[in-house]
């Protein structure tokens, strides 16, 4: 492995990166810097979240750019404010030697007017997100027909959050000739086809296979009836007591919910979502970053940039809709060389998806079962045993306070002071774990039919209700459609949503019978597109009989055919 003195940077800029401890470059950096500061070629450049790609791409800019020019000739496009924040900060730390260079940052939420005056000072490289840039160009306050270099950082996640029309009248304003830099965790078509339309003849270089999340990772999951998905949470929490981690959630709603749950349950936990203000915001990351707080529950679009090391855990309290997310959140954890944890929470149902998720990550998920009341007791006391035995004492602070304590505690025996001692923390746990029911369910092995479908039509699910939809592929209506609409809609991600069948032009789906009565008054007058949609129970258990649809007519030969 190369050296980045090896790779011909300059003096100012390796001057800048040994005081900031770089060693030896990571596998995307290796690859990519000789490539970069000896050619001028487009290149699409893949790698996990945390790998260094900033780096990757801010050395050779630095090294390459006129220094003395004060015109902008950078630009690096990224999904949010705090990955803005993060690259300015980086690039700013790798020319803090090289005189004359600015780096401006430019993102949404705060005064455009301060970052207007930021741009008239000069600056060879803006950082920005692709709304404030967008509409920088458009008051023409920022140029973008002298730039060189062009990157767009975890360009899948912009495409994710919706920024393709964005992008597109970005790239459109800057010159031929450019060197254009794509970097992204994984490669959807949304990614090939930006670098189709915008790239010429882009080198492909990847740290790892496309679309694979990060080797330092192990992928658990845990199954249980959908209305107990907290309860095991708390359990998860509970048995890992040094957790710190993010707990993902699918809607703002649900961040809230489960935050609030759990703060009120005396976790050290706290809520990031759309809802936040930015101080807000930027007080509950200052407090996270700091490990003041344990679990930071988020939504994937809130989470998105965050620039926050040695996480234990991720947790997914909802499989992501879009099951490519999920490289995205498990990537969080497992970085710089650190072993972490991605736990996976479902119902009976999903284990479908579990399947699918092997395919994308690339590697196997174990089955776990949620710990029980003894194992979460156990884990606990020996955790804390642990602190008592490591803590660090300040004898000069406490030392004035030890004769009273002796004297007071001098009537009772070793055994029995670590026992009163063990009991002051433990009772708590021993008291709410006391015949704490098993939360796990029995789930079918893959491949193997579901048990309870052995009635006539395959269906024995008394627990499900079939419902009929008049909605269909017709309508561009998929799978992740319907349970968005129907999660949507009824306010509530814990229903259980069972069997999905796709036609033309209209579905079934099968949903928790107890929630039969709310999804009709939810879907009372709910339009979609300009369709009135109508949900009813479906009389018909099985199939639609197509065979029905073709009735036999006689041909003038008499023969019979169908019509």
């Amino acid at each position: 492995m190369k050296t980045f003195q090896e790779f011909g940077l300059h003096e100012h800029i390796i001057k800048a990166i040994d005081e900031l401890g770089f060693e030896k470059p990571t596998p995307i950096q290796e690859k990519t810097l000789p490539f970069l500061l000896n050619s001028s070629q487009d290149v699409v450049a893949l790698a996990q979240t945390g790998t260094g790609k900033t780096a990757a791409f801010g050395l050779p800019m630095i090294h390459k750019i006129e220094w003395k020019n004060k015109s902008v000739q950078g630009i690096v496009l990224c999904p949010t404010r705090e990955l803005c924040m993060q690259i300015t900060n980086d690039l700013d730390y790798f020319s803090k030697y090289v005189e004359g260079v600015f780096v401006v940052p430019v993102y949404g939420g705060t005064s455009i007017d301060k970052q207007i005056t930021a741009l008239k000072r000069g600056g060879q490289i803006v950082v920005g997100t692709p709304g404030r840039v967008l509409d920088l160009i458009k008051r023409k306050k920022l140029l973008l027909n002298k730039i060189k270099y062009l990157v767009l950082d975890e360009a899948d996640e912009m495409l994710n959050m919706g920024f393709k029309e964005d992008l597109d009248s970005i790239l459109s304003k800057t010159p031929d000739g450019r060197q254009s830099m794509l970097f992204s965790a994984t490669m959807p078509k949304g990614i090939a086809n930006i670098a189709k339309k915008y790239m010429q003849n882009a080198e492909e270089i990847s740290a790892g296979k496309k679309n694979i999340g990060a080797e330092n990772v192990q992928h658990h999951y845990y199954a249980v009836q959908a209305s107990n998905r907290y309860l095991a949470l708390k359990r998860i929490a509970d048995y890992y007591p040094n957790i710190y981690g993010i707990v993902f959630c699918r809607t703002r709603r649900e961040t809230k919910e489960v935050s609030e749950k759990l703060m009120a349950d005396g976790y050290n936990a706290d809520a990031l979502h759309g809802d936040l203000s930015q101080a807000q915001r930027d007080h509950v990351m200052n407090r996270f970053r700091k490990k003041n707080l344990q679990i930071l529950v988020a939504t994937d679009v809130a989470a998105r940039g965050l620039d926050v090391n040695d996480l234990s855990h991720i947790i997914n309290y909802n499989i992501p809709d879009e099951l490519e997310a999920y490289i995205h959140r498990s990537g969080r954890t497992g970085r710089a060389g650190k072993h972490g944890i991605s736990i996976t929470i479902i119902h009976g149902r999903e284990t479908n998806k579990i399947a699918q998720l092997e395919k994308i990550v690339g590697k196997g998920f174990e089955r776990k079962e949620v710990p029980g009341g003894k194992e979460i007791c156990e884990k606990q006391l020996f955790t804390l045993i642990d602190k008592v035995e490591w803590v660090e004492v300040n004898e000069s602070t406490i030392e004035e306070y030890l004769d009273i304590i002796y004297k007071k505690l001098a009537w009772l025996s070793r055994e029995e002071l670590i026992k009163r001692f063990v009991s002051v923390e433990f009772n708590r746990f021993l008291s709410y774990y006391k015949d704490a029911p098993d939360l796990n369910i029995k789930t079918q092995k893959r491949g193997e039919q579901r048990e309870g479908r052995r009635d006539r039509g395959g269906r024995g699910q008394s627990n499900f209700t079939r419902f009929h939809i008049n909605l269909g592929s017709k309508n561009k209506v998929s799978a992740i459609d319907l349970i968005s609409l129907i999660n949507k809609h009824t306010g509530n991600n814990s229903i259980e949503i069972g069997k999905i069948e796709i036609l033309k032009t209209f579905s079934f789906f099968e949903i928790e019978k107890s929630f039969e009565k709310q999804l009709k008054e939810a879907f009372k007058d709910v339009h979609r597109d300009g369709i009135k949609v109508k949900i009813e129970v479906s009389k018909n258990k099985e199939k639609p009989d197509l065979s029905k649809r073709f009735k036999k007519k006689k041909s003038r030969s008499g023969k019979r055919r169908f019509r």
